[in-house]
């Protein structure tokens, strides 16, 4: 069985959740957390399994070749949960470059040490490689995206995830690499990075700001609640099979603007606003450039094969989602002050 395994980008939003469920499940196992901490990723996520004895954070970049080669050689590896990646599509569409870099040259480098340190002996060694519906491209009012669905990139970002996700295949079938795919849906749950849409809307408000939302709010998204997303990587890490892919989805669909009237009645309720105050927030912005209409997915054969199935109605999970917000609002305000709000007002001084 595996017991040193390496998940990189386990300082973000859903690797901490994957860090978390590893180390408290998993005891006998050593859990070694690479992460570059760039501004999507946060120690504070973790502060409550940091002094677990099967615990260890790295921090470095996926990137750096001579750097994995060492921890490959320092800790023996036999599982690799690979989730660092630039994830954000608005900022995949302001730097493309940093996308590549991050998402095919570390997905690569990540493969080559595995490769070389494995290939004397792949018997129970994994490479799971954790990606986006994304990849998929775009969806018209129907349809589900399979794990049979074509490939068909839109962003810079999906166009990214989808080149890393070509390449763990290339190795598996080339280098007979154990490896496996996921593709999820949008997840939303705690520790959530306050660009993404939730989290903004919880946080905007909070403080009676602006609520934004692209075009008229007509986009669907299915939503994934991050703690069963954690469970199915849990789920296929240990029982899926080598050179397959699976998707993770919620059968969850959400009008964006539905979902955003629906956080509000929720925040008005919390908040002890009259009911309708929340939504006067709501303001449409300018679309989004290559904005994909629908994404949808059809998690049946991970249901079928593996018996994972996601344990909150969205309403529920919703509820959960902004009760953290509210009571965590120091790490909220930790997260908002810093580099992140320098980033986005230099983009938007330059637009």
């Amino acid at each position: 069985m595996h017991h040193t395994i390496l998940i990189t980008g386990g300082a973000g939003f859903i690797g901490s959740h994957v860090v978390r469920l590893f180390v408290n499940t998993y005891p006998h196992y050593q859990i070694v957390n690479l992460d570059a901490l760039t501004y999507a990723g946060n120690l504070e996520n973790l502060e409550d399994i940091q002094d677990k004895p099967n615990y260890i954070f790295e921090k470095g970049d996926i990137t750096d070749e001579p750097f994995i080669n060492k921890l490959f050689e320092k800790y023996k590896f036999d599982g690799v949960i690979h989730l660092a990646a630039e994830s954000h599509v608005d900022r995949s569409i302001m730097d493309p470059l940093a996308f590549i870099k991050t998402n095919v040259m570390g997905t690569a480098t990540l493969l080559n040490a595995a490769r070389q340190y494995w290939k004397d002996d792949m018997k129970g060694k994994l490479f799971y490689h954790v990606s986006t519906d994304e990849v998929y491209g775009s969806l018209g009012e129907e349809g589900f995206f399979t794990e049979e669905t074509c490939y068909d990139p839109r962003s810079p970002y999906s166009a990214s995830k989808a080149s890393s996700d070509h390449f763990v295949m290339a190795y598996y079938h080339t280098y007979h690499l154990p490896a496996i795919i996921s593709n999820c849906s949008n997840n939303y749950g705690s520790h959530h990075f306050p660009e993404k849409l939730i989290p903004l809307a919880i946080h905007n408000i909070k403080n009676n700001k602006p609520v934004p939302v692209y075009g008229k709010g007509e986009n669907i998204r299915d939503w994934l609640y991050v703690n069963d997303h954690a469970r199915a990587i849990d789920t296929i890490f240990h029982k899926g099979r080598v050179g397959e892919t699976y998707n993770i989805g919620g059968f969850n669909e959400w009008k964006n603007i539905d979902l955003i009237n629906l956080l509000c009645i929720i925040m008005d309720k919390k908040l002890g606003r009259a009911p309708g105050t929340s939504a006067q927030l709501i303001t449409f912005v300018k679309d989004r450039a290559g904005h994909d209409l629908r994404y949808a997915i059809d998690a049946t054969k991970l249901n079928k094969e593996l018996g994972w199935t996601p344990s909150l109605q969205f309403e529920e999970g919703l509820e959960k989602t902004v009760e953290w917000y509210l009571s965590n609002e120091q790490w909220l305000d930790h997260v908002t002050s810093g580099a992140y709000q320098e980033y986005y007002s230099d983009q938007y001084q330059k637009r």
